[in-house]
């Protein structure tokens, strides 16, 4: 189990506590109900021509608290959040902690020199050169 399911089943089981106490946030249960790991890391892909561009979503994360990978095809992108630590009592948290990550199949082709990645306004955008297509052409073999 990543930390993400960990960090929304503990958020879940806060809710269900809380919602015996706060009818105003049962409200909010079908949108907690329909969580899953796709929320984070939101990601367009765009076919530009000769790159692909993928805009990810990364509010409030740190440039500095942002990984990308390229390992046997796969662009993985991992981010990591935290909240600042206070001595409150949450009654309802659904802001998003720990580690994230999303990977995307590029082609093995594919060299760290092809990609370029910049971040702004918390989008992160990753421009993917498309591989070169190597041409088959029909090669002859001398007969000796």
């Amino acid at each position: 189990m990543s930390e993400n399911e960990i960090k929304t089943n503990e958020s879940r089981e806060v809710e269900t506590c809380e919602n015996n106490y706060h009818p105003f946030w049962s409200l909010f249960n079908s949108y907690l109900d329909d969580f899953n790991s796709n929320e984070v890391l939101k990601t367009d892909i765009q076919d530009e021509g000769e790159d692909y561009r993928l805009e990810v979503e990364v509010p409030g994360i740190d440039k500095k608290d942002i990984q990308i990978s390229l390992e046997k095809g796969y662009l993985t992108i991992k981010a990591k959040t935290s909240r600042t630590e206070n001595h409150h009592r949450y009654l309802r948290t659904e802001r998003y902690s720990g580690t994230f990550s999303r990977s995307f199949y590029v082609g093995e082709r594919v060299s760290r020199e092809d990609i370029n990645a910049s971040v702004d306004n918390g989008i992160l955008t990753l421009l993917v050169s498309k591989p070169k297509k190597v041409e088959d052409k029909e090669k002859f073999i001398e007969i000796k």
